[in-house]
């Protein structure tokens, strides 16, 4: 008998100022990375799915970016001294 499945971790990367798209507000944004993991008897073996998105702190709403959008960002926040974090947070997720 073989256990396999998906396990799905999010990252929290930093947190931004912009003007949400969404509500207009010029708010607090979450900068995340979701990965999605094969695995094998409950060990996570590798990633199979990787996605970035921002998240309006004040509205909530949920905007996808790409890896280049999310890095230019990272960027961004470690610039004008946003908290970039060195090591993520890290959080399961179910999906």
């Amino acid at each position: 008998m073989i256990i396999f499945g998906t396990k799905g971790y999010l990252y929290q990367l930093a947190i931004l100022t912009l003007v949400c798209g969404q509500c207009g507000n010029p708010s607090a944004h979450t900068l995340r990375k979701r990965v999605t993991k094969f695995t094998l008897f409950f060990v996570p073996l590798f990633p199979f799915s990787t996605k970035y998105a921002t998240q309006c702190t004040f509205c909530g709403a949920e905007q996808s970016v790409t890896k280049e959008q999310a890095e230019q960002l990272q960027a961004q926040a470690a610039g004008q001294g946003g908290q970039g974090h060195g090591q993520p947070q890290q959080q399961p997720y179910r999906s």
